[in-house]
């Protein structure tokens, strides 16, 4: 791989790691806005935010958006969108707390009952954008007001309110809901699991060339015999997996299921994913890049308490991030894209 390692110093050049190389990565814009955004934290919110209280506090919500961000990410790779999952996630904790809560069922039935309305809404976004030349954007939010309606509709039918409370037994609990050391959520395991699993359907895998290909050309991608509408469905019933598992694991960890429950993660979700360096227009983006893009967030989404700063700050912060990658992503891709050449 040539590089300008080749006239740095001896060791510098064997090892194949220089300066210009990690800059092409398709990460590297996540990260300095990553190391930047917590410095900025870390010298207002001090010792206590650097300390346990900090970093469970950021990592807690990262895990939860960031369980989401993933699967999302890999739609917006494939030139896709999915607003729904902001319905998802409180439908599943709704459907979790009336099987397993409301009705007494064990918890392993309302947890697959749970993953089942996930699956199932990802299967019929997928269905409609691949039979149909509706735009993904605009399918997705007419699927997200119907299963807010029925979800709506449904708690207060048997319920008789928008709030379903659960006790779920201490081993369920201590799988999905429980806080270790009284501070980090046992969610941020989860997320890591989910990291793996996702680094590898997209980095290492033969399928996630079909992902970058989808999201590149998808007309060239399906005359090269890759399986367009089955992937494209597939991708959203991974999204709506995932936003069902966060859905559970609310109602788990806070024992109530609340109808409105979800609306943070439609937008939150994307702009993890954008942060971290995904493409608007798809074919580029990484694993990596999302979870960084992700943490990002959640550590300005935590450090202006810290910080003692005004909430609006967090917002201007967050806003800010989101257009710098917006306008620089562009900039990153070409320089991974030389990144690529010249490693080939």
């Amino acid at each position: 791989m040539s590089s300008p390692a080749a006239n740095a110093p001896a060791d510098t050049a064997t090892s194949g790691f220089s300066i210009g190389s990690l800059i092409r990565r398709p990460e590297a814009g996540s990260l300095i806005g990553f190391v930047v955004v917590y410095i900025f934290f870390a010298i207002l919110g001090g010792a206590v935010f650097m300390g346990a209280p900090g970093w469970s506090s950021w990592l807690n919500i990262a895990a939860e958006v960031g369980i989401i961000a993933l699967p999302v990410g890999l739609l917006m790779i494939s030139g896709e969108f999915d607003i729904s999952v902001g319905a998802v996630v409180p439908a599943s904790s709704v459907t979790c707390a009336l099987l397993s809560g409301q009705f007494g069922l064990p918890a392993i039935v309302g947890i697959g009952g749970a993953l089942s309305v996930g699956l199932l809404v990802g299967f019929v976004n997928g269905m409609i954008v691949t039979r149909t030349s509706i735009p993904s954007l605009i399918v997705t939010i007419g699927i997200m007001f119907a299963v807010m309606g029925l979800t709506l509709g449904l708690a207060v039918l048997v319920k008789g309110s928008t709030s379903v409370g659960y006790v779920p037994d201490p081993l369920t609990k201590s799988l999905l809901g429980t806080f270790i050391g009284g501070m980090f959520n046992v969610s941020i395991f989860w997320w890591m699991g989910f990291i793996a699993v996702f680094f590898y359907f997209l980095h290492i895998s033969p399928i996630g060339n079909w992902v970058f290909a989808l999201g590149g050309d998808a007309e060239s991608a399906r005359n090269a015999g890759v399986p367009t509408a089955k992937l494209k469905v597939s991708l959203f019933m991974m999204s709506g997996f995932a936003a069902a598992f966060v859905g559970i694991a609310q109602v788990m960890t806070y024992q109530s299921a609340q109808v409105a429950g979800g609306q943070p993660f439609i937008f939150n979700s994307i702009m993890c994913a954008v942060i971290g360096g995904v493409i608007l227009t798809g074919g580029a983006g990484s694993i990596i890049g999302i979870v960084l893009g992700t943490m990002t967030f959640a550590v300005v989404n935590q450090g202006i308490f810290f910080a003692r700063l005004d909430p609006n700050v967090g917002s201007i912060i967050i806003g800010a991030l989101l257009l710098a990658a917006v306008l620089t992503n562009d900039s990153f891709r070409a320089l991974a894209l030389s990144y690529a050449t010249k490693k080939k």
